[in-house]
């Protein structure tokens, strides 16, 4: 499969190279110009990687960290920071705030992707990790392998859809708000109307619909949804 890369760049020229270097490197590269553009962006799909530029307009690269980590369903995503800035006092802040490395530019693109790969193989999720199967009724979700099946057959969601099932089938019987929902899988530090939560839901119910388990994400009047059996 091929690895993600998300650049979060305003120089429109640095974003080409990094884009080109990237692409020429076997990776596939997605690209925004600010802060604000990438919050939206990881609200619907998630990356392998982030690179991330300091001085960027609006949400700058300290703040844009800051708000990923503090995201249950981003927190994990390795973050390579770009900057002109190279005092060791400006490294500690970037490295401390949640950066897992700091390349200062100019670079050159060969030492930037072997710097990328080395963090891709330090970030790698460990062999053992909790929860990685969930079951409810007939549904199973691999949190490993990023997979959903029934009986054995795979059904095909987006990441976003992932990720909301993954929360319904870890808090099942439960009603929650749109707005629940979307501190909860969306993180609140994205900024999304509440009815993309209603967007999402209908891809959710049109992916389980093959499997005859699109009614176990019900629609709870006044509230919002709940996913249960009855």
């Amino acid at each position: 499969m091929t690895t993600t890369i998300l650049v979060i760049e305003d120089d429109a020229a640095i974003r080409d190279m990094l884009c080109f270097s990237l692409r020429h490197s076997g990776f596939s590269c997605e690209s925004v110009s600010d802060g604000e553009q990438g919050l939206k962006w990881l609200g619907e799909q998630q990356p392998d990687m982030i690179l991330l530029d300091w001085m960027l307009p609006g949400i700058d690269g300290i703040e844009f960290i800051r708000r990923l980590r503090a995201n249950e369903y981003l927190a994990d995503i390795p973050v390579i920071m770009l900057t002109a800035k190279g005092e060791s006092e400006d490294k500690v802040q970037g490295l401390s705030v949640g950066a897992d490395d700091y390349v200062n530019k100019p670079f050159s693109p060969p030492e930037l992707i072997a710097r990328m790969k080395a963090v891709l193989r330090r970030c790698r999720p460990p062999e053992t990790e909790e929860n990685q199967q969930l079951e409810f009724v007939g549904l199973s979700l691999d949190t490993k392998s990023h997979r959903v099946s029934v009986d054995g057959q795979r059904l095909d969601l987006g990441p976003t859809e992932f990720r909301l099932l993954h929360f319904f089938m870890k808090n099942p019987e439960r009603a929650y708000s749109r707005g629940q929902l979307l501190d909860h899988v969306w993180g609140d530090t994205v900024y999304i109307e509440e009815r993309t939560v209603d967007v999402h839901i209908r891809r959710l119910r049109k992916a389980l619909e093959p499997s005859g388990h699109e009614n176990l994400v019900q629609t709870v009047r006044s509230v919002g949804y709940r996913f249960a059996a009855d």
